[in-house]
């Protein structure tokens, strides 16, 4: 069957190179996003997708707006069984829905965090199970038809890069059995009434304080390795534990300081905190970062 694969980040890349792999497949073109500036210096640096295509010798396609009539004209002449969309980043029009069968796999278990943060999301919200959906795309953001649901446990200190690469996995064989036995599959409309959404997240999103410990701790969880979190005076927070999940203490109020960490106590519960990152300064030990400030039991770290 011949596929044009849609895609831009890590996750989308995987997906890709397992249906390069697969023998009864051939992608024949390839849609990620623009080349963009990376780094202090700016760096043009291409997506992950656009490397391993070009290493494939597939014919990579970069479009600003993926709505132009010259770009939708150029891609309705490209023959094809199936367009497989992955965190693309860019809105399919109609047009394009209507050249072939469009699948978009979607890191939750639909209609639930429809949008473009499902797996920070379900950290946030402290959900124990999570999954990737195989939906027909539709006009709509996330509305399509659902195809096929593969859900996975989270662990409870599980973090975003770690949740990020299991569904990467997980998605990666639903895309090739849901291609597979597409025309064996009943598709089953998603229930508006059970919807939510996620935004795009942003630097702000990863500022805390201490007010519920449960909260403060799956933020952590849900902006590791990005945007991380930090206190409102900049001190980047970089490895905590939660402590205790009752109990009531001053906020930020230091209530131990052991070999390695120290507890720090939440209007609601309390955590253990491990290493920090004051601002424009070098990652270090929080008992490092407690010596230098000469900071103790009942003091406030802030």
């Amino acid at each position: 069957m011949k596929i044009i694969f849609m895609g831009t980040p890590a996750y989308a890349d995987t997906i890709l190179k397992d249906l390069l792999k697969a023998g009864d497949m051939e992608v024949v073109a390839v849609y990620t996003q623009p080349d963009k500036p990376v780094g202090r210096k700016k760096i043009m640096t291409p997506p992950p997708v656009k490397l391993t295509a070009l290493d494939a010798n597939i014919t990579v396609y970069q479009p600003s707006r993926l709505r132009d009539e010259s770009v939708v004209k150029e891609l309705l002449n490209i023959e094809c069984d199936f367009i497989v969309v992955a965190a693309y980043g860019q809105i399919l029009p109609r047009e394009i829905l209507d050249h072939a069968v469009c699948i978009n796999l979607h890191a939750s278990i639909l209609p639930k965090y429809r949008g473009a943060s499902p797996i920070q999301e379900a950290l946030l919200r402290g959900d124990k199970v999570t999954g990737v959906t195989a939906m027909n795309m539709d006009v709509g953001l996330d509305t399509g038809d659902i195809i096929k649901i593969s859900k996975v446990a989270i662990d409870d200190d599980e973090k975003a890069d770690a949740l990020f690469l299991k569904l990467t996995e997980v998605a990666s064989d639903l895309t090739l059995d849901v291609l597979r036995d597409y025309h064996k599959l009943t598709l089953i409309k998603q229930d508006e009434t059970l919807a939510t959404h996620c935004s795009k997240i942003t630097k702000n999103d990863g500022e805390v304080e201490f007010v519920d410990a449960i909260i403060l701790y799956n933020r952590y969880r849900a902006f590791t390795p990005w945007p991380g979190i930090h206190l409102q005076s900049g001190l980047k927070i970089k490895s905590i534990e939660l402590h205790s999940a009752c109990r009531t203490y001053t906020p930020g109020k230091i209530l131990e300081i052991a070999k390695d960490y120290i507890v720090v106590g939440c209007t609601l519960g309390s955590l253990e905190i491990y290493r920090v990152q004051p601002e424009s300064k070098n990652e270090m030990d929080i008992i490092s970062y407690c010596n230098g400030k000469r900071l103790k039991v009942d003091d406030i770290l802030s």
